[in-house]
Parts: structure tokens; C-alpha cells; sequence
């Protein structure tokens, strides 16, 4: 059996109210229709994901985790986290453990993750869209980074871990690798975990795990969310991280070089160089890096000054599917 916390308020409900369901292996099954590959979503380090729903019509993810060497510590990291909750982050439902597999429940986001609408060759992301997943993702990361209990470093902030609800709200999402911490103390971690290309260099020299490895990781997916391109161009005959392409850009002001064609030059330019300037900061020597408080203001603010521009035309969509 397993124990499963059904969420009872809606996406966009202040106060969420969670009772205790009990459900079997069986069930789990039977939402995946036997784990089906027609409801496969997507495969990380531990496990595979599937989407379900439940016999109540519960919509779900079902990470089957079948990794003996992700089990344990995936099992024992994640379920720590079990009672944090968040509009901005992806709630995890329940788990259920057996012999070298187990099973984590999560609610279902139905607009997939960041990433396949920065790359999708279909969807495009409005600018007014790209700031409010920021804001809800920095939102987030600030709910984690100053939790009562302790600092949570979430450790993998990247496109596919940011989730994109129904009505388009952001969640962060897997936190098999976070880490719960004192307030401005730090880790040291015996090896180096994360993302290739959203890993904080100081934090791959000194192995010092702390909230600023996040604010590192998420100016990163800024520079995505701007400019459309992943952490590393491999088609091109001279790669470039994106950061770095982004400092040698903004040197000579050619922004708009920077800027996502899917955009369509539909974005303020103030706004935009406001947030490339606060990527740009996230990036750079951990000295320098804003507080993810900090960053929620900046944001704001660019939010506000493309509202107040009023940059796409009254028939225009805010994002096609």
C-alpha cells in the first residue's frame, strides 16, 4: 500500500488542504496502464516517467524508479522534502517502495517542461509568458532558500526540472539531488552533482554546496529563456557557453542578436536588458551574485515595464500549441 497525499484545492488556491489516501501497487498500475510506453513522458538519471490518472480522475506522474543505486538515497532525500509546500513547486503526492523498485507520485503538470517550449519546433513562449515562469521559478527557489526549517539548495535547477502547469504557472520539480542546510552555512559535497552546464564553477573547484549554486544555475536558464539557445551550441564551428556569449554580445550591445526569434522582436528592450544584465550577475563570481530576493524584484520589475509597454497587439495570443 501506499500512502498518498491527494490535493484537494486547485492550482491557483491560496489555502491547499491535503488528506491521506491509501493506494495500492495495483492502482499505480492501473493509472499507467501497466506503465504503458503511450504514457511515457520522459527518463532521467533514476527512473522513467509516467502520466496517469487515478481512479478518483486524479491526474498524476508516476516516476518509476528501478536504479538500485538511486533508490536509497533518491527514496531518503526526496521524502524529507514530502511536506514542502508551494504554489511554485511540483508537490509530491506519495511513494511507494518494493524489493529494488519503487514509486514516486507526483501532481501531473500538463504543459510538460520549459524546455520543450523553448525548443519546440510548435510552441512559442510570449515575452509576457518567459517573465512570469521566471518570476514563478524565482518564487519558488526563495520559498526554498529561506525555509524555517533550514536553506533547501535545490542542486539541479535547469529547463526540464521547471514544469509548466495547465494554466501555464511554473514549478520546480525533482529534488532527488537538494540538500537541506542551516542558513548561510554551506555543504562540502564529496563529489560533484548537477547538470553539465548549469553547475557553479566555484562549486565544481570547492565542492561547497550552498544557495548560491542555485542563484548560478538559474541565471543560466535567464540567458535561455532570452535567447532561445541551449548551454552549449555544438552545431556551431566555434562552441560557446551562453553566458559567455551573452557577455561578448552585451560588450558590443549587439542585445538583439541575443534575443529568441520566436519572440518576433515582440519585448521591451529596457526589460530585456535589465534581465540580461541580472543573468549576466548570476553568472559571474559568487561575490557578486544577487540574492534570489533580489532577483524576484528585478524581475518584477521588468514584468512591470513590458506591461505598462503594452507590447503585443490586442488579437495576438500570449502562446501557441
Amino acid at each position: 500500500m501506499i500512502s498518498l497525499f491527494y490535493l484537494t484545492a486547485s492550482d491557483d488556491s491560496e489555502s491547499e488542504e491535503f488528506r491521506c489516501l491509501n493506494i495500492s501497487i495495483k492502482e499505480i498500475y492501473s493509472a499507467t496502464n501497466n506503465l504503458s510506453a503511450s504514457n511515457f513522458i520522459g527518463q532521467g538519471i533514476a527512473g522513467k516517467v509516467y502520466r496517469g490518472m487515478l481512479s478518483n480522475g486524479q491526474h498524476i506522474a508516476v516516476k518509476h524508479i528501478f536504479d538500485n543505486e538511486c533508490v536509497e538515497t533518491f527514496i531518503r532525500e526526496v521524502t524529507s522534502l514530502s511536506h514542502v509546500r508551494h504554489p511554485n513547486l511540483v508537490t509530491l503526492l506519495g511513494y511507494c517502495e518494493k524489493e529494488e523498485e519503487c514509486f514516486l507520485v507526483y501532481e501531473l503538470c500538463h504543459n510538460g517542461n520549459l524546455s520543450e517550449w523553448l525548443y519546440g519546433k510548435d510552441k512559442v513562449l510570449s515575452w509576457i509568458l518567459r517573465l512570469e515562469i521566471a518570476i514563478d521559478c524565482a518564487r519558488g527557489l526563495w520559498f526554498l532558500h529561506t525555509y524555517p526549517e533550514g536553506c533547501i539548495v535545490h542542486r539541479d535547477i535547469k529547463p526540464t526540472n521547471i514544469l509548466i502547469s495547465a494554466n501555464f504557472h511554473a514549478k520546480l520539480s525533482d529534488f532527488g539531488l537538494s540538500k537541506v542546510m542551516d542558513l548561510d552555512q554551506s555543504y562540502v559535497s564529496s563529489e560533484v552533482r548537477g547538470t553539465f552546464g548549469y553547475v557553479d564553477p566555484e562549486y565544481q573547484i570547492n565542492h561547497h554546496v550552498n544557495s548560491s549554486g542555485d542563484i548560478y544555475s538559474f541565471g543560466i536558464v535567464l540567458l535561455q529563456i532570452l535567447s532561445g539557445k541551449r548551454v552549449l551550441n555544438l552545431n556551431s564551428k566555434k562552441p560557446m557557453p551562453l553566458d559567455k556569449m551573452a557577455r561578448f554580445l552585451m560588450k558590443g550591445r549587439n542585445i538583439s542578436e541575443f534575443a529568441d526569434p520566436k519572440l518576433n522582436g515582440e519585448y521591451s528592450v529596457e526589460a530585456f536588458e535589465l534581465i540580461l544584465e541580472l543573468a549576466l550577475t548570476c553568472t559571474g563570481l559568487k561575490k557578486h551574485r544577487p540574492s534570489i530576493e533580489q532577483v524576484v524584484i528585478i524581475l518584477e520589475k521588468a514584468l512591470d515595464i513590458s506591461r505598462r509597454v503594452e507590447l503585443t497587439a490586442p488579437h495576438s495570443t500570449p502562446y501557441i500549441v
